[in-house]
């Protein structure tokens, strides 16, 4: 090795060796935490709620110390709290730690309060000097916090003329005492014999058999004075039934669009779960339908105070939370109609739905979902096999493809699809007749053999015309209409008439009645505020065709129910469901009549013609 190799070799084995040196050298400390870092610390402890960690970083905490920070969060029904560290300024052995504190009171909201944290050094270490105004620079140790809380005034539901649909008045809670109760099965029946109330509601209030059981009043349901006076002497004798008077909000008449308009009362936990802190227990909360909906609009937001009174007496206030009137919500429904449609439903004994929709906006005129005593809305939410109605929606699509009224179409007793044999209702059959008689009498095998020629793209593209697959909001939760791709022909078939896998709830139908007696579909809504609004224009030239078919159906097909109300038309269905035969049948009317859109379901209510088309012609002859 070279004298310069060798110099070279072993400069980098020193270089090595100091490097080594380097790399082993333990890190500086760090600097010991500042009061900074100590008030951050105990805010965040303050904040997680952790008070022996707080005790932990108070120099000499009183004995008290815990009990004080619950009179503090119980007394102002505090449920979180959280902080923002400002300027902390020190001097030697002493530091101030300023802090801005959020805290949010339960049913009121956040309350800021401007704190400061006093600290000082000892032993290397910085604590906190506790006093009680760490918890509230007004607080010395002996006051007390409290707090006001009031609920304005509810907004008012609002029919389509802007007039109030709701009013005060008085209301009998019928409800149990489980304590008392000595037969539940007398309770029981007692309650949905005179009531309707389910006996599944009655094993919610009771309990399970043999458990523990609630001595106090549970309601159950409320009812008019005048409905109570009716059902007073049945209910009274059971022993386990009480009844209490409260003011509540009532609607025109007793059953009045109760699904659509929902009811108001006390929160329930599911509710209070639901809608956030801004509630409490107690407060009196819409608990369905729009009441419910739209429950933060209508009720506002509640006014209060922050209140501290001293060992003297005298008390201030440190807080005002200013509150907001409740907002009134404008409607489309009408009076008149929603009454008109009620009545018509008068002795169904059924589960039925009748809505209507003004033809030239899509307003929702009125809405009606059968027996009361169910909380399902199934005007808005029930989907259904639209069964022969839809043949509006085909008769469309082969109007557009330049078929006429007149144009000869053939109605066997049967025909075969795909491999599956369709049938007439009750194996009717018309030979060779019109597309006009083919409607107005529902050939099903006509309109087999035709969608078979008018093709899914052609079939589909009506059905978007008319508002199936496009989503829409209605003001109250709606699942719309679907027309899903048929996957073969005979699906096709079936979809052509309604079955297979189409779906649509009565209020969609409704607006389908209205889309032909105007050109166009509009997406109904309830609401007048409600945006956006979707519509879609039918083919070019259909709708005067259509419209007359409608007509021929009621004056001389499956619709004569309605022969005698003038200018109406529409079309019956009866539609299939379910798996074991012979399969029931849902009974439909989709219809229009004095500028209005509406449809009729009875839900496993047999033949449409027979029975929805009579409870269609008893609305229609009532709206004008």
């Amino acid at each position: 090795m070279s004298r310069r190799t060798c110099e070279f070799f072993f400069g980098v084995i020193a270089a090595l060796a100091l490097g080594a040196c380097a790399t082993v050298r333990p890190p500086p400390p760090p600097p010991p935490p500042g009061p900074a870092d100590a008030a951050q610390a105990y805010l965040q402890g303050w904040s997680a709620g952790d008070l022996t960690r707080l005790r932990a970083a108070v120099v000499a905490p009183p004995e008290d110390f815990e009990a004080q920070h619950a009179r503090f969060r119980d007394g102002l029904r505090i449920i979180a709290s959280r902080f923002e560290l400002g300027d902390v300024t020190w001097q030697g052995e002493s530091a101030v730690a300023r802090f801005r504190a959020y805290h949010w009171l339960r049913g009121l909201g956040e309350w800021p309060v401007e704190g400061a944290l006093r600290l000082t050094r000892r032993e290397g270490r910085w604590w906190v000097r506790w006093t009680p105004a760490v918890l509230h620079p007004d607080l010395q140790g002996t006051e007390r916090f409290s707090r006001t809380r009031a609920w304005g005034a509810r907004g008012e539901l609002l029919d389509d003329s802007g007039r109030s649909l709701t009013h005060i008045g008085d209301v009998i809670t019928i409800g149990v005492n489980p304590a008392r109760v000595r037969s539940r099965a007398a309770v029981a029946s007692a309650l949905e014999a005179q009531l309707g109330v389910a006996p599944e509601r009655m094993e919610q209030v009771l309990g399970p058999a043999g458990a523990a059981v609630t001595d106090g009043f549970v309601p159950v349901i409320d009812v008019r004075p005048e409905r109570y006076q009716l059902v007073r002497p049945a209910l009274a004798p059971v022993p386990g039934i009480f009844f209490r008077r409260k003011s509540a909000r009532l609607t025109p008449a007793e059953g009045f669009a109760a699904h659509t308009l929902g009811r108001v009362g006390d929160i329930t936990a599911e509710a209070l779960a639901q809608l956030g802190p801004l509630y409490q227990p107690g407060d009196v909360v819409g608990l369905s339908g729009l009441e419910r909906a739209y429950e933060r609009r209508l009720a506002g937001s509640p006014s209060g105070d922050v209140l501290v009174t001293r060992a003297a007496g005298d008390t201030r206030v440190l807080f005002h939370f200013e509150g907001t009137p409740g907002a009134p919500l404008p409607t489309t429904l009408r009076p008149d109609v929603q009454a008109a449609a009620e009545a018509a439903l008068e002795g169904v004994v059924e589960p039925a739905a009748l809505v209507a929709v003004d033809s030239t906006t899509g307003a929702i005129v009125a809405l009606v979902s059968r027996p009361l005593a169910q909380p399902a809305h199934r005007a808005l939410t029930g989907r259904y096999p639209p069964g022969s109605t839809f043949k509006i929606v085909t008769t469309e699509a082969l109007l557009a493809e330049g078929l006429e009224p007149r144009t000869a179409v053939a109605c066997p007793p049967t025909v075969t699809v795909g491999g599956r044999t369709f049938r007439n209702f009750e194996d009717e059959f018309l030979g060779t007749t019109s597309l006009r008689l083919a409607f107005a009498h529902s050939c099903n095998t006509a309109y087999v053999a035709l969608a078979e020629q008018l093709g899914q793209e052609r079939l589909a593209a009506a059905a978007r015309r008319f508002g199936f697959e496009v989503p829409y909001r209605a003001g109250l939760p709606t699942p719309g209409a679907s027309f899903p791709a048929p996957r073969d022909v005979a699906e096709l078939a079936s979809a052509a008439i309604g079955q297979g896998r189409v779906l649509a709830t009565p209020l969609h139908l409704a607006s389908v009645g209205a889309a032909v007696a105007a050109g166009q579909w509009r997406a109904p809504y309830l609401v007048k505020e409600q945006e956006p609004r979707p519509r879609e224009a039918l083919a070019p030239g259909t709708a005067g065709p259509l419209a007359a078919m409608m007509r021929a159906v009621v004056t001389e097909g499956t619709g004569r129910a309605l022969a005698s109300v003038p200018g109406a038309g529409g079309k019956t269905g009866t539609a299939e469901f379910g798996t074991t035969p012979p399969l029931p049948t849902h009974a439909w009317f989709v219809g229009f009549h004095a500028g209005l859109g509406f449809a009729v379901l009875v839900e496993g209510g047999g033949v449409g013609g027979r029975v929805a088309a009579p409870i269609a012609a008893r609305f229609a002859s009532a709206v004008k």
